[in-house]
């Protein structure tokens, strides 16, 4: 007996980096549908033939110009409803760059990017509230 599935699997690439002592979070600003307009994390889908870490780098150096030789993965995001578009799986990373040595510039699907404060989120697209909380949880506990 078969198991017919419509699943597609995504990565998010969380990126934080320290502005004057405050931790910070590098988000996009999606060019397109769903959420256009709205602030994420970057990321997409996975190729066919794409190892998940090298998916994950690949997707923040499309949308944000960063390209970053160490990622961590911390979590896989699996709600049925995440993604407007269809069943989609999100394997989910972090990773810290210096902000006086990165220049982030939106690219491919994203019309913008910016440092936000982690304390001062905007509305964010999709589950990507509960990636960033998972993520935070992630990064401090592993710096501490």
């Amino acid at each position: 007996m078969g198991y017919p599935q419509n699943i597609k699997v995504t990565v998010d690439a969380v990126v934080f980096a320290y502005h004057d002592k405050e931790l910070q979070v590098l988000l996009i600003q999606r060019k397109n549908d769903p959420f256009q307009g709205k602030w994420a994390i970057p990321g997409g889908f996975v190729e066919d033939d794409e190892d998940l870490d090298t998916a994950a780098a690949r997707e923040l150096e499309e949308e944000t110009g960063i390209k970053v030789e160490q990622i961590q993965q911390f979590y896989t995001f699996g709600k049925p409803d995440r993604d407007p578009r269809g069943r989609a799986i999100s394997v989910s990373y972090y990773t810290q760059v210096d902000a006086k040595l990165v220049s982030p510039e939106a690219a491919s699907d994203a019309a913008a990017t910016q440092w936000f404060n982690l304390n001062e989120l905007p509305e964010l697209a999709f589950d990507h509230e509960e990636i960033l909380a998972k993520a935070k949880v992630a990064f401090l506990n592993e710096v501490q």
